[in-house]
């Protein structure tokens, strides 16, 4: 018994650390994160301590059966919540390819993060584009590993980075038709995610038109909303988001570097999601402005 005891009060650590850092694993797996892993370490530290008074004051052989069944019990009803409470979009029948575009490394996370992640838990797969390191706002290879990071929690099967200079993508526009021509013969997307017109940043402009270019040819092409986007912007395709707006959230914080701009807020990201989400009559919801969109594709979605 005091084997198992010890076996178990190491679990019961490990259990307990893992919820309090274990930060990103809760909001990238689970509905209600927070709440989920407040209760986590909070049962967690009490079975932790009931276990190390069991141990040490050498308590009585019923009180261990009691305090080992309990302990047992409690672990498996977190177990049966964490089930109960685990996000996954609906399988796809038929896996498909997304690209999305972006001009800067935190473009993606703020304005799709949500859609990206809920297709990569439906079985599509979801490649990322970025055309800068974001250096004129910021530290260029803190900004390009936060990319990184981003991409890697939302699950993406990989993640281009270029380096053309932000603020002046316009003077880079021939080069970055070259760079999405290439990305979509290698890829093959089914589905193009990209920056709309209608947005008061010129880099994102930028961008847009570069795709449109590239992509003359290609059938479904989806304008998302960035956070200085214009009243102009006028969505009629959303993507419900209810499951994944406290995945959104996170990644946005991966980006540290740019924390201290107010688009980058908690509050910011899910008052956006939320008024979204009230014209698509859902909870929260991702914005899309169509410029081509074959139906196929979406219900295949």
């Amino acid at each position: 018994m005091v084997s198992i005891y010890v076996l178990l009060i190491v679990f019961l650590i490990t259990f307990v650390v893992a919820a309090a850092l274990g930060r990103s694993l809760f909001h990238r797996r689970l509905r209600r994160p927070e709440l989920l892993r407040r209760i986590f370490l909070m049962v967690g530290s009490m079975l932790l301590v009931a276990n190390l008074a069991c141990f040490i004051l050498d308590a009585p052989e019923f009180w261990r059966t009691a305090n080992f069944t309990a302990t047992v019990g409690a672990l498996a009803s977190l177990g049966v919540a964490t089930t109960a409470l685990r996000t996954g979009g609906v399988p796809a029948r038929q896996p498909r390819r997304v690209l999305a575009i972006g001009a800067h490394p935190d473009d993606l996370e703020l304005a799709c993060g949500g859609t990206l992640a809920k297709f990569v838990d439906s079985g599509h797969e979801v490649q990322g584009l970025v055309m800068s390191d974001g250096k004129r706002g910021g530290d260029a290879l803190e900004r390009s590993l936060d990319a990184q990071r981003g991409a890697a929690f939302m699950g993406l099967s990989g993640m281009s980075h270029h380096n053309f200079t932000d603020t002046e993508l316009n003077r880079h526009g021939q080069e970055m038709v070259g760079v999405i021509e290439a990305a979509i013969a290698r890829y093959n997307p089914d589905i193009i995610l990209t920056h709309s017109n209608h947005d008061q940043h010129q880099d994102h402009q930028a961008v847009h038109m570069a795709t449109l270019r590239a992509a003359r040819q290609h059938h479904s092409i989806l304008c998302y909303e960035s956070p200085s986007a214009t009243r102009e912007f006028n969505p009629s395709v959303f993507v419900d988001i209810d499951d994944y707006v406290d995945a959104k959230i996170q990644a946005v914080k991966m980006h540290s570097d740019q924390l201290a701009k107010p688009y980058m807020t908690a509050e910011r990201v899910r008052g956006i999601a939320s008024f979204r989400g009230g014209q698509a009559r859902r909870r929260v919801a991702e914005a899309y402005e169509p410029v081509r969109l074959l139906s196929t594709e979406m219900e295949k979605l």
